[in-house]
């Protein structure tokens, strides 16, 4: 996922992506412990994209606090 494609969410879906990308990491955790991940850049892919999800949520509350 992008940064643009992010920047046209709501804050709402912002929200339910980063839930639901939490919970494929943590899947992901699990696959790697026990040795049945098939793909393991997708572990990096889906911490990038956590963080550019958190990155434009907080820009957003800075931009609506400075406001």
């Amino acid at each position: 996922m992008k940064a643009q494609e992010i920047r046209a969410l709501s804050n709402d879906q912002l929200k339910d992506k980063l839930f639901g990308l939490r919970k494929e990491q943590m899947n992901l955790r699990f696959q790697q412990a026990t040795g049945q991940m098939e793909t393991p850049t997708r572990v990096r892919e889906v911490r990038k994209v956590v963080a550019r999800l958190k990155t434009e949520m907080t820009a957003r509350d800075r931009a609506a606090a400075g406001e």
